[in-house]
This record gives C-alpha cells, structure tokens and sequence, in this order.
C-alpha cells in the first residue's frame, strides 16, 4: 500500500519535513530509490517563484560529483511542484551525533574535506546549497553527501518566521549575510555553513546558545558576538575562526579550506587519506537507516524470455525407474562447433583489436 503518486514514483512513507516541503521516500516505476520533495504551495506560488525554482532546477541538473545526491526528476510547474533526488541510506549527521556523540578530531576533518569537495562541484555550475546544516548531511556507506542544495533560495527572509517561535530553515547555521537577506550571495555564505556544521560535527551544540528566534538573528548579524568555539579542538580553531568571518570577503576559499582540513586529519591520525576516508564511512554509516523498496514493488527478478524454472528449487532430483542391469544410454549427441572455433581464432589473428 502506497500513499499515492506523484510524477511517476510510488510514495512509499514520509521521511521527513522542512521549510522547503515534505519529503517521501519513493520508488520509480523500474525500482530505483529516490527523495522525493513536494514543495509547499505558499513557497511556489508568488510571482516568478515557479520560473526561479525552474532555473535552479536546471543548474541541479549540472551538478555532478560523489559528494552531493544527484537529481532524478522534477516538475516545477506541477500542482504540487516537486523534484526527486537520489536516496542515499544512512542517518544524517545530526541523527549520528544526537545519538552517538561529537566526531572524533580526524573524521570530522575528513568529512569536512569530503564535503569541501562537494560544495565545490556546486559552486563550479553556478550553484549555492543556502542550506548547509547537519539534517542536510547524510552519512552514507561511501562517507557523508549533500542533500537539498539549491532550494533555499525559494525562501524569502519573510518566511524565516511563520508564527513567533517558528523557523522556516535554519538561520543557525545561516551567515550573517542570508541573515540580512542579502541578495547577492557568494561561496562564502556555504564556507560560514560548513564550518557551523563543522562546529556542531565536533561539539554537538551550535554556534550561539538556544534562545528565541528573533535573538539568534540578533546575534548572527552582530559583528562583536563572535561564535562559540568552546570544545573545537585547537588543531581546527583558527581555520572555523576564519569560516565564520562576519566579512563573507575575510573567509577562505575552499581549495584552502580542503587542504587546512585534510592536513588536520591525516597529522592527527597518522594515517593517510584513502584510510581515513574508509574510516569516516565505517564508523558513520549506520546500515539500520537504509529503506528498501517493499516486496510488492520490486522488479521481477526472472527473465520473462528464459527457462520459468530457472533458479527455482524444484525439489529433489526423482529417482532412476531403470534396471541396474539395464545398458547406459548414450549421452545426447552435441553439435561440431570446431570450425566456428576456428573462424574466430583466424578473425583474431588477423585482427588484434577485435
């Protein structure tokens, strides 16, 4: 039993909400996986929402890279609009760490440099995630994966606040620039997002203390209210000190930031990066998370054209009717295919690139 279809995919179960939209995991009519998000319809329906959301949609078809979760399919002028991205298993990184703790020192550096890899295959087709934050982090058998970038640019700073006491996103691990509403955004809203993620990957708290929404706005946009850095470990201090510039122009780029982190963890492991890579996966995948497609959605596993018994447990072989003493039949004759044999060998002699 499915909850209905949208654009082709059977939603299977809610596997989550946000400001943007609810998200369903889903299976396409062939079984593939995918996320897939209907956004809300207050979001879409101002004037050029729909056209922007296209364009961004378009640009999300550029992006490529083992570090972000490719789209599938999407409709922005459907009714609901919605897009359908790759489901990658795993618990996202705030699921890891509300469960089993801050990262240690050389995995949160590694996954930094993963993710720093994954922001800029974002950035190279015009792209900004806006979003950046532990829920939009999964932590994937082949080591952490962006979700969900390009969309936030659907919500306006008006909607950061629904109703008093209510986010739309997560200006926690907002710059102080998307803060403000700044249109004009460069990399360096999603450097300051990274290393916020960053901040709670090794601390678990965030970069300002819980408090009420319009105070934590308050505090990102004022220059003199530096972030909490308590509990980073000094190895990694004065480059998420440098992320969190309140000037977007004082932060590093990524290439630097990727190799001021990697350089971090390979130093304090002291092993080399394919290892720690193979660490962050071991150690962060959690295989309990994955969702399957339900039996009575999976493709047929035999081949309509072949044998219908084919690997089919037939029972057990009957047992011979004949005599003992009866004479043995001759084996079922095989066809001479020698000369065919021949053929190849003296085409592939002839031809040593066949």
């Amino acid at each position: 039993m499915t909850l209905g279809t949208i654009g082709g995919f059977e939603l299977v179960r809610p596997i989550g909400s946000g400001g943007m939209g609810e998200v369903f995991f889903a299976v396409s009519p062939t079984a593939d996986r995918v996320a897939l998000k209907v956004i809300r319809r207050h979001l879409i329906e101002a004037p050029t929402v729909r056209e922007r959301f296209a364009a961004e949609v378009d640009n999300l078809k550029l992006v490529f890279g083992s570090r972000v979760a490719r789209l599938e399919d999407a409709d922005p002028y459907a009714d609901p609009a919605w897009l359908a991205v790759e489901y990658v298993p795993g618990a996202t990184l705030r699921q890891h760490v509300d469960a089993r703790g801050p990262l240690p020192l050389p995995l949160a550096a590694m996954a930094g440099a993963m993710l720093a890899d994954g922001l800029t295959k974002v950035h190279q087709v015009g792209l900004l995630h806006r979003d950046l934050k532990p829920q939009n982090i999964i932590l994937g058998p082949d080591g952490p994966k962006l979700i969900d970038f390009g969309l936030a640019v659907l919500i306006d700073r008006n909607d950061f606040l629904t109703q008093p006491g209510a986010l739309v996103g997560t200006p926690a691990y907002m710059s102080p620039e998307q803060v403000r509403g700044e249109r004009d955004l460069t990399p360096a809203a999603d450097i300051y997002g990274l290393a916020a993620t960053l901040v709670f990957a090794l601390t678990g708290h965030g970069l300002y203390p819980p408090t009420n929404s319009w105070n934590l706005l308050l505090r990102i946009t004022e220059p003199t209210d530096l972030p909490d850095l308590s509990g980073v470990p000094a190895e990694l201090v004065q480059v998420l000190g440098a992320m969190l510039a309140h000037d977007p122009g004082a932060r590093p780029g990524l290439d630097d930031v990727r190799s001021r982190l990697l350089a971090v963890a390979t130093a304090s492991s002291g092993v080399g990066v394919p290892e720690l890579r193979q660490q962050v996966a071991d150690l962060t995948y959690d295989v309990d998370a994955e969702l399957h497609v339900p039996p009575d959605l999976e493709d047929p596993k035999q081949d309509p054209e072949g044998d219908p018994t084919a690997g089919r447990d037939t029972g057990p072989e009957p047992e011979s009717t004949a005599s003992p003493d009866a004479p043995e039949r001759p084996a079922a004759s095989r066809p001479d295919v020698t000369w065919l044999v021949d053929k190849i060998r003296r085409q592939y002699a002839r031809r040593s690139t066949l």
